[in-house]
């Protein structure tokens, strides 16, 4: 039971003490010539500054591409058939052993024909492709830095420059000490 009892005294007894320090400090102030009061907000301006915030974004337009049909890029079907052609032609010029001679020399030729037709670079053709890249999207982004407050107590006014909107009052902190 004694273990129960303890930390009970002991968050009552911490209370005890810092009410205790607190009314020390109090009685410090006062020896001081401080105390505090409230004061009526006259005015209150934010300030502000201006930051730079970067943010990529990304950018697409068309683009025109020019392209080469690649389905006439093997040139073997033109090649012999070039060959077939030119060397049934070759055939029908010579006689004997000029005849195989020609066939070869018109297949030779027909070959080189239609390889040279198979390579037109007429299969060019245009066409548009989309592309994209990052950029910076970033603007500039208005913060409130702090605030001028303006104030008055006792008929005075004051102007402090304070971190936070302190409202339609403010506590202010009050300091007599004799004049000299």
């Amino acid at each position: 039971m004694s273990g129960r009892v303890f930390p009970w005294c002991a968050v009552v007894l911490s209370s005890f003490l810092s009410v205790a320090q607190a009314q020390g400090e109090r009685r410090d102030l006062a020896d001081e010539g401080v105390h505090f009061a409230w004061a009526d907000v006259v005015r209150v301006d934010p300030i502000y500054t201006y930051e730079r915030v970067s943010r990529p974004e990304r950018e697409c337009y068309d683009a025109e591409v020019t392209r080469r049909d690649d389905r006439r890029g093997n040139n073997t079907g033109a090649t012999v058939l070039g060959a077939i052609i030119g060397g049934a032609l070759g055939n029908q010029v010579g006689k004997g052993d000029g005849r195989k001679a020609a066939t070869i020399a018109g297949a030779v030729a027909g070959g080189a024909i239609g390889n040279s037709v198979g390579r037109r670079d007429d299969d060019t053709y245009v066409s548009s492709e989309r592309r994209c890249r990052e950029v910076d999207g970033g603007y500039e982004e208005r913060r409130i830095n702090g605030y001028d407050v303006e104030y008055r107590y006792r008929g005075e006014t004051y102007m402090s420059r304070l971190n936070y909107d302190p409202g339609e009052r403010i506590r202010v902190r009050v300091s007599v000490t004799p004049a000299d």
